[in-house]
C-alpha cells in the first residue's frame, strides 16, 4: 500500500467542522499576477463612492499598482503604477515595493494610500531605499496626484484624510532600521501646500491612524500611550490608556515595550475605536468622546471560541458600524483555517465567529503551468478530505461594501474572497 503525504495524512486527522460553525462560500478572484508575483498584499482594500474596490499590491524589488475592482461585473485593472505616478525607475529594494497602507478614502470619493519599502538583499542596505510617497487617486479624472517623501528611507504605514480641514495624518515606517526599535513618525500633511508638521517619532511599528468626530488624530506610541493631535489647538497629548479600568495586561500586547502591531479602525459617528493586537483572540473597544488624560478602553471579547492562538491582521469597520475581522486559527494537526468574525454593537454581547471560509470556485486561476508543474507562490489553499477547498495563510485585509459583501485579502496566490450578503445571514 502506497504511504500517503504528510499533509494528506494531517488533513485526513481534521473534524468535520460543527453544526454551527459552517463553511461560508467565497467567490475567488485573482488579483493580476504581474502585480504580486509573489503571491502576497497587505492591508490595502477600500470601497470607493463609486462601489468599486481598491486594492493595492507588493512586487518586491519591481513596483507597486494599485488595482480596481468592478463587482457587477469582475473586471479587474490596473489604474495606479507607483513608480510612473512618482517618476521613479528604481529597482531593487530602492523601488516602491509595497501598498502596504489599508486606503482611505477621501470625501470627493478619492482613494488615499502610499508606497513603502520591500526586502532588500545582501548588497543592499538601508539607506538605498529613498522613501515612501503618499498618494491620491482619483477616480473620476483616472489622475493620481503624488505628495513628497515625507521622512527619508521610511515608508508609508498609513494616511488618513481629513479634507473639511486640508489635512492628511500619515504615519511611516523603518522596519527598525537602523536602530533597535522601529521608526515611525506620525505626521500632518498639509494638502493644498504638499508640506509636513512632524508631531512624534512614536516607534511604533506598522501603526493605523483614526480621527474621532472632534477632528483629533489618534496614533498608538511604543509602551502603550497613544498620541492625540488636535488640530483646533494644535496641541499633541500622550494618552494613558485603560482596560476594564486597568491597566492592559501583559499578555494583551496593547502596551509591549518593543511594541506590537495593532489593527484600528473607527466607528462611522467616530466616537468608538476598535483594536485587534495581531496576536491575541480579543476584540478591544475605546471610548473617543472624552477629553483627559487617559483613553477609557474595554474587552468585547474573543473573536475565535477555545483558540490559544490566532492571527488577526485584517480589521475594519463597515458602513452600519459592524465590525469584521479575518481571523487564522489552527485547526488540528498543523492546519490554518480562516474564519470571518464579526461585532454588531448594540446587538452582540461579544464578537461572532461567522464560519470558516472555503473557496466556492477552486478553478478560478491557473494553479499549474502547462507541463503540469505547480506554480510557485500558489501555495496558500489547500484541499482538505472532503473537497472543501481554503486558504491556510494569515488573511492580510479585509473590507465590507454597501451592499453587505464582506471582502478578504488572501496570499498565495494573491486573491480577492467575497462572501455575499445572503451566505452572512
Amino acid at each position: 500500500m502506497p504511504r500517503l503525504p504528510l499533509i494528506a495524512l494531517l488533513l485526513a486527522a481534521l473534524p468535520t467542522p460543527a453544526a454551527d460553525l459552517p463553511w461560508l462560500p467565497a467567490t475567488a478572484y485573482a488579483i493580476p499576477k504581474e502585480t504580486a508575483p509573489d503571491g502576497e498584499g497587505y492591508f490595502s482594500i477600500i470601497e470607493g463612492h463609486n462601489r468599486r474596490l481598491y486594492i493595492g499590491t507588493h512586487a518586491n524589488a519591481v513596483n507597486a499598482w494599485l488595482v480596481e475592482f468592478d463587482p457587477p461585473t469582475a473586471a479587474m485593472k490596473i489604474v495606479v503604477d507607483a513608480h510612473k505616478a512618482a517618476g521613479v525607475t528604481a529597482k531593487g529594494f530602492a523601488s516602491q515595493s509595497k501598498i502596504h497602507t489599508r486606503n482611505n478614502v477621501g470625501a470627493p470619493g478619492t482613494i488615499y494610500f502610499g508606497t513603502k519599502q520591500g526586502y532588500p538583499d545582501k548588497s543592499e542596505t538601508w539607506r538605498d531605499y529613498p522613501g515612501g510617497y503618499p498618494m491620491v487617486y482619483d477616480p473620476a479624472t483616472g489622475r493620481t496626484k503624488v505628495y513628497p517623501i515625507p521622512v527619508p528611507h521610511q515608508g508609508i504605514a498609513d494616511i488618513r484624510p481629513d479634507e473639511a480641514r486640508g489635512v492628511a495624518y500619515v504615519s511611516t515606517c523603518s522596519d527598525r532600521k537602523p536602530g533597535p526599535h522601529e521608526s515611525a513618525h506620525f505626521l500632518v500633511l498639509d494638502l493644498a501646500t504638499g508640506k509636513y508638521t512632524d508631531l512624534v517619532d512614536t516607534e511604533h511599528v506598522y501603526a493605523f491612524i483614526a480621527i474621532d468626530a472632534r477632528g483629533r488624530a489618534y496614533h498608538p506610541l511604543r509602551g502603550g500611550e497613544i498620541a492625540r493631535y488636535d488640530p483646533a489647538t494644535k496641541k499633541l497629548d500622550r494618552l494613558k490608556q485603560t482596560i476594564d479600568g486597568a491597566a492592559p495586561a501583559a499578555d494583551s500586547h496593547l502596551a509591549d515595550p518593543e511594541g506590537h502591531p495593532l489593527n484600528w479602525d473607527i466607528s462611522p459617528d467616530g466616537k468608538t475605536l476598535y483594536c485587534v493586537p495581531m496576536s491575541i483572540n480579543r476584540l478591544y473597544a475605546y471610548d473617543l468622546t472624552g477629553d483627559g488624560d487617559t483613553l477609557a478602553g474595554r474587552t468585547v471579547g474573543p473573536l475565535v471560541a477555545g483558540a490559544e492562538k490566532t492571527d488577526c491582521r485584517a480589521l475594519c469597520v463597515g458602513p452600519t458600524g459592524v465590525v469584521w475581522a479575518g481571523v487564522t486559527a489552527p485547526a488540528p494537526k498543523g492546519v490554518r483555517l480562516c474564519h470571518l468574525v464579526s461585532f454588531t454593537p448594540g446587538a452582540d454581547v461579544a464578537p461572532r465567529d461567522r464560519g470558516r471560509v472555503k473557496i466556492a470556485n477552486p478553478d478560478y486561476t491557473p494553479f499549474k503551468d502547462a507541463t503540469g508543474k505547480p506554480l510557485p507562490h500558489h501555495g496558500g489553499q489547500v484541499t482538505l478530505p472532503d473537497g472543501t477547498r481554503t486558504t491556510q495563510r494569515v488573511i492580510l485585509g479585509v473590507c465590507q461594501a454597501r451592499d453587505g459583501a464582506v471582502y478578504l485579502l488572501a496570499l498565495q496566490p494573491y486573491t480577492l474572497l467575497k462572501v455575499s450578503p445572503d451566505a452572512l445571514k
